[in-house]
């Protein structure tokens, strides 16, 4: 099983879920998306992907090949080369960035996109975003490439073949969003998923779950184990058993 990250997530965020699966039979593999210069796109950490793809094949090739997207990974596999390779995914708070979805921070993400970035990229030479406390540093070519998707309506659906590339990905998808996420809401998760062509969505109250709070990164702390994570394992266990009858993932410990 593959992780993908969120914008200026470090893989380290995701390592007591990644021990959940780990102990529970998957093989996991997390990573980091590469920042070799301050020039470095998204584009370049969607060949990061495609390569991280390959790399999880490789222990054992005669096994389905999960995924784990979070927020910008669930996004990016849908145009990542390779992905056919995908059996089944899970996307977590998932959604489209334009800025006009967010109605739960008007102001803040406004002042993100019109006023931050345009100011402090160009006197930093990246974006300080973790200073800000916004988002979090990101280098100058993602900064501005993600700024531009984050001003159109169709994010990088805007992008040509991209949105042709996201109706090939034809992998079951289960995406699940939080209705306490103030970074990506429920119309933008609704919204980019509409253009996958096989997805289950799911969209949880945190009390409905015996949480107060779990807003787009809660999901990953180990108090979301009971009943989240153990869903999320039931539905790849079957999504792969029924694309690969003779494959299963071993029962939960």
């Amino acid at each position: 099983m593959l992780f993908a990250n969120a914008m200026a997530v470090r893989q380290e965020y995701y390592h007591a879920l990644a021990r959940f699966f780990a102990a529970n039979g998957v093989h996991v593999l997390t990573f980091d998306y590469a920042v070799p210069h301050t020039d470095v796109t998204v584009t370049d950490w969607v060949k990061d992907l495609e390569e991280m793809l390959v790399e999880a094949k490789k222990p054992a090739p005669e096994l389905p090949l999960l995924y784990m997207g979070h927020s910008l990974g669930a996004q990016l596999i849908g145009v990542t080369p390779g992905n056919s390779a995908v059996n089944a995914a899970l996307h977590v708070t998932g959604g489209s960035g334009y800025y006009k979805f967010n109605h739960r921070m008007p102001v803040l993400v406004r002042m993100l996109w019109f006023v931050y970035m345009p100011l402090f990229t160009p006197i930093f030479g990246y974006f300080p975003g973790k200073a800000l406390r916004a988002v979090g540093d990101l280098p100058r070519g993602v900064t501005w490439q993600w700024r531009r998707w984050c001003l159109q309506p169709d994010y990088l659906l805007s992008v040509d073949g991209y949105r042709e590339a996201y109706q090939l990905f034809r992998t079951p998808i289960l995406s699940i969003s939080f209705e306490d996420d103030d970074i990506n809401t429920k119309n933008g998760i609704d919204h980019l998923h509409s253009s996958y062509p096989n997805v289950v969505r799911r969209h949880y109250h945190p009390k409905d779950v015996g949480q107060s709070r779990i807003g787009h990164f809660g999901f990953f702390n180990e108090r979301c184990r009971e009943p989240l994570w153990d869903e999320m394992l039931d539905w790849l266990r079957r999504s792969v058993s029924a694309s690969i009858p003779t494959v299963r993932i071993p029962s939960r410990v």
